[in-house]
């Protein structure tokens, strides 16, 4: 959207300044993301009263009669509108009347194709292959926000990343709302590895990172397809949400730990130096002590490199936020608090084994007298040097230490 507005003349704004316009493009994931979007919207008009706000994105979306009921917004966009958010904020110019666009997503057949970004501003392209989701988890309100699954034609993606490859970016991140179902709305037998198959063949990207993938894409088949793929960064993250059979059933999540550890296995037998990150969710209704120490033990067994915990906010719309035994918010706090710990004792395990050893690392930022930069594995690692023009570099990095939430180490060969 921002670059809709430069390529139509418009200046972006840090958002302190003042503005003519403001797009808020909200989240839904949470009542509490809700409430926050609601926050946002009642204190941009502060900045300037004759200002337009424009709010878009998934609460826009699954709550437009709410938004209708605020004064202050002038134009309420769906998540198939938003392409076209410049001609909408001309048209309400002229008219000078609220609007609210926003179609019926379930009935979107067709990925939006994206047009070839004519700047960057960093050293990584994130890439939406696709948009929505079948899954319907009994904690998710996206698909109600994000509709069915719409995937990208694999030639508009590579034509996207061949030219992104031209500005000198070297690495691209493959993502969606459920990237493990690209093309399963094809007529044709096409898959997410096919296309993978066809980024890794473009000249300039050295790495292929991808985004959130379910563990039921991962078989031996899909591995060995893969792993034959030199681009492929070794960091997978699995979305997990529970380590427990039931709550898994609750939830909806259509595996079992079982074959959610089968999968890791593979990975980890072709992948040796992997990181393995996911997302677990505590604190689900009907979620017993004996539960959340199965999910606590089998968290430690699979050994991931790193955990995002979030504690279970219930959805208006969504079966979970209607189930039975809700946990209290304390005791949520307290087995967060475990997995959280947990997490950072893996995590630091992980780093500590570098200590020593050389790795290849994408600088990409400067911080302070440090420039930043990830491993394949999407290692944290902080360069010290005085040397300029090295961004978007990658580099033999020999590791002296942990730092912060990484580890440090010099530049060899420079």
């Amino acid at each position: 959207m921002r670059q809709k507005f430069i390529e139509n003349g418009y200046e972006a704004v840090d958002y302190e300044e003042k503005a003519d316009i403001y797009v808020i493009n909200t989240c839904t994931v949470t009542n509490m993301s809700d409430r926050k979007s609601r926050q946002i919207i009642r204190r941009v008009k502060d900045n300037n009263e004759s200002a337009i706000l424009v709010v878009t994105g998934c609460y826009a979306q699954v709550a437009k009669d709410e938004l209708d009921k605020i004064e202050d917004i002038d134009i309420v966009l769906g998540n198939s509108e938003k392409k076209d958010i410049v001609k909408y904020i001309e048209d309400f110019t002229k008219k000078n009347k609220k609007e609210d666009i926003v179609a019926d997503i379930m009935k979107e057949k067709c990925a939006i194709e994206f047009e070839v970004a004519a700047y960057t501003e960093k050293t990584r392209a994130v890439i939406k292959v696709q948009d929505g989701c079948d899954r319907f988890c009994s904690y998710c309100i996206i698909p109600y926000a994000r509709g069915r699954v719409r995937s990208r034609s694999i030639k508009d993606v590579v034509d996207e990343i061949t030219e992104i490859s031209k500005q000198g970016i070297k690495e691209v991140v493959i993502t969606g709302i459920h990237i493990a179902s690209y093309g399963k709305d094809f007529k044709e037998d096409i898959g997410l590895i096919d296309l993978l198959k066809e980024i890794n063949k473009i000249e300039g990207i050295k790495r292929i990172r991808l985004g959130s993938i379910e563990p039921t894409i991962i078989d031996e088949k899909f591995i060995k397809e893969l792993v034959s793929l030199e681009k492929i960064c070794d960091h997978f993250h699995l979305s997990l949400q529970s380590g427990c059979d039931e709550t898994l059933k609750r939830m909806n999540r259509r595996y079992t730990t079982k074959e959610f550890e089968n999968a890791t296995n593979l990975i980890k037998e072709n992948y040796p130096n992997v990181a393995l990150t996911t997302d677990i969710i505590v604190g689900f209704p009907g979620e017993s002590k004996k539960e959340f120490l199965d999910t606590y033990q089998y968290l430690d067994k699979i050994d991931f490199y790193k955990m995002h915990i979030f504690k279970y906010s219930p959805r208006k719309g969504t079966k979970a936020a209607v189930m039975e035994n809700q946990i209290d918010g304390n005791l949520k706090e307290l087995r967060s608090n475990k997995l959280i710990e947990l997490s950072n004792q893996k995590e630091l395990e992980h780093n500590k084994k570098y200590i020593k050893k050389e790795v290849f690392v994408l600088l990409e930022e400067r911080e302070g007298e440090f420039i930043k930069g990830h491993t394949t594995n999407y290692i944290n690692v902080y360069v010290k040097t005085n040397k300029e023009g090295i961004e978007n570099e990658i580099v033999n990095v020999k590791i002296n230490d942990i730092y912060k939430d990484g580890l440090t180490g010099e530049i060899e060969n420079v």
